[in-house]
């Protein structure tokens, strides 16, 4: 057994730590022979713990006199589990902070330290119960079990990370990725621990509490190949299906292999459009994802999911292996396949379970799919195209850009997509504010195109039955060209179907006074809305038979429409809007934008109004 003398010679601080000030301060209280140190047991190797480095070492307290007052060893009444701690951040005694760094590995020495050194010290940072003799002169066993550098997970040292084998990447599973991990388990006497799992390696998802709380903490700092020893004590032991039950244990050592993890996007909300990643791609998310109206490239397999997952379509087989091309917003693909191409990296292959209201029941379902199959698709983004910036292209190649953008806006429009048209249409007006017409026939041109625009903007409110905002566009036409006979026309349109007829009827006549060209629209047009209000006018008569044939205060009951009418006029066809006299797309039967009663309550007041009734109430 060799015994060090003097403490001041052999425990002075070494110039390679960074202690914290605090513990600088308390280092200078130490004075001659207040710590000495005897070799029990040597160690090996030459390195030795430093600040930052965890220390796992068994003590055992006794008086000058051999009596044990503490220890963390069974055979002494301890627990049997060893004490963890990091030099330099937690709070320790000064005489291990200064004892623990002169030892080896698996060296047991004895601690002989005055009461200022243990828990006698001014201030110390450590609390025992009253009964402990902290007054005295006493040995501290120690056996350094281990020492190594430790990640810090949580401030209180509560969840800490020991590296085994460094990681393949840099990225760390987050919430909702599906992580598949090697994991066994130990106490922090050493004894096994069994989890709940059938077979190695386990699938969680992140975020889920499937496994507890301080694991899931440490393994959100390891990434792909990672192994690692995670610490966890009790406050961060929750329940979970891989360890249902924690009562008792005060310390758990995970050991974790982290094979691989995927991103999962649960794109709706809902749990039915789920998005998850294979292979990353290239880039940060969402900064490099692919914008509104990007050209996008991507390679795709589109299975259903039955038994076999049968495949319906494979670009590399189907399509002589080219990728399939195409502008989002555009309703080329699937609107399920589309919201999660957009959510994708340059690179990165995703597989994407979609539910059919996203997939093929809205869309051109292919022979091989069935009417309300779940598909999925394995999508490899190769790459994609930035929308042409206008800054620096002269005009014409700008209206020409125009052109195909409200060309694509036309098709969805007949198509009966009527939101995505009108998203085509929006984007080209967006960009028109940053367009300047070098000269008065580029201004016509440029002034012509955004009125037409705004037209077919219109029709699709319209389309939609949002009529009040369908005349709001029409008004912007009007503002600028007064005598626009195409903007009155749809706004003529959109008053009746709001049953404002002489609003409606305004503008038709209007039309016939500006351009005589346009007196077949606008006559087919007036005997439309004849018809209209004689129809509305009759089951207005028929709703409110016998309201005014009663005598003053009398209270006349309202009639009820039979239900075989209701929804007769709903479905009644507008005027057909042909391309060369009107400029936006071919007209479509409209869907119900109101149910009949609100429809022709509307316009039952607005009959009224015209018969100078309007003051007359319902009771």
């Amino acid at each position: 057994m060799t015994v060090v003398k003097d403490a001041e010679q052999d425990f002075k601080p070494q110039k390679k730590k960074t202690s914290s000030d605090e513990d600088d301060k308390r280092r200078k209280k130490m004075v001659p022979g207040g710590l000495m140190k005897a070799m029990i047991r040597p160690g090996g190797g030459d390195a030795m713990p430093s600040d930052g480095d965890q220390v796992i070492y068994h003590s055992t307290v006794r008086t000058l006199d051999g009596v044990v007052v503490e220890s963390t060893r069974s055979e002494f009444g301890g627990k049997g589990t060893p004490i963890r701690q990091v030099l330099g951040k937690s709070k320790m005694i000064l005489g291990l902070l200064e004892g623990l760094p002169t030892m080896l590995k698996g060296e047991v020495a004895m601690l002989k330290m005055k009461p200022e050194l243990h828990y006698g010290e001014d201030d110390c940072p450590v609390s025992v119960s009253d009964s402990f003799p902290k007054d005295a002169e006493l040995n501290f066993e120690i056996e350094l079990i281990d020492f190594s550098k430790v990640k810090v997970v949580t401030e209180d040292f509560g969840v800490m990370k020991k590296v085994l084998h460094e990681a393949q990447s840099w990225e760390n599973p987050r919430d909702l990725y599906e992580v598949k991990a090697r994991i066994s388990a130990k106490l922090g006497n050493g004894q096994s621990l069994q989890l709940h799992m059938k077979g190695e390696p386990i699938l969680f998802t992140f975020g889920k509490s499937e496994v507890p709380k301080g694991l899931e903490m440490g393994i959100g700092t390891m990434s792909r190949g990672e192994k690692a020893v995670i610490y966890v004590t009790s406050q961060y032991l929750s329940e979970s299906p891989l360890l249902p039950s924690v009562e008792g244990i005060e310390e758990a050592h995970f050991e974790v292999e982290l094979i691989h993890f995927i991103q999962v996007r649960d794109v709706l909300g809902d749990g039915r459009l789920i998005k998850r990643r294979i292979r990353d791609g290239k880039g940060e998310f969402p900064m490099d994802c692919p914008l509104q109206d990007s050209r996008l490239r991507v390679h795709y397999k589109g299975m259903l999911l039955d038994e076999k997952k049968t495949v319906f379509y494979d670009t590399k087989v189907d399509n002589d292996g080219e990728p399939l091309e195409f502008s989002s917003g555009e309703g080329l693909v699937p609107e399920g396949f589309e919201m999660c191409v957009r959510l994708m990296l340059p690179e990165e292959v995703s597989r994407v379970t979609c539910p059919p209201d996203y997939a093929y029941d809205k869309f051109t379902r292919p022979d091989n799919v069935p009417e309300g199959a779940y598909v999925e698709w394995v999508i490899e983004l190769l790459g994609f195209e930035m929308q042409k910036d206008w800054t620096g292209m002269d005009f014409r190649a700008i209206m020409n850009d125009v052109e195909n953008t409200k060309s694509t806006g036309n098709r969805l429009f007949k198509e009966g997509k009527f939101a995505l048209a009108k998203a085509k249409y929006d984007k080209v007006l967006r960009e028109f504010n940053h367009v300047n017409p070098q000269d008065d026939e580029e201004g016509k041109e440029f002034a012509n195109t955004r009125n037409l625009l705004n037209l077919n903007v219109a029709a699709c409110y319209l389309k939609m039955g949002d009529c009040r905002k369908s005349i709001e566009t029409c008004n912007k036409v009007l503002d600028a060209n007064p005598v626009h006979v195409k903007a009155l026309y749809r706004r003529g349109m959109a008053y009746m179907e709001t049953g404002d007829f002489e609003e409606a009827r305004r503008d038709f006549n209007r039309m016939m006074s500006i351009d005589k060209s346009s007196e077949v629209n606008a006559k087919a047009a007036l005997l439309k809305l004849k018809q209209t209000e004689q129809e509305v006018e009759k089951k207005a008569r028929k709703q409110f038979k016998g309201l005014f044939d009663k005598k003053p205060g009398e209270i006349s009951e309202v009639g009820v429409i039979e239900n075989k009418n209701d929804d007769d006029d709903a479905h009644e066809p507008l005027i057909s809007e042909q391309d060369e006299d009107i400029d936006a797309p071919e007209e479509v039967p409209a869907p119900a934008r109101m149910g009949s009663f609100s429809r022709l309550f509307t316009r039952g007041m607005n009959l009224f109004k015209s018969l100078g009734v309007n003051r007359c109430s319902i009771l």
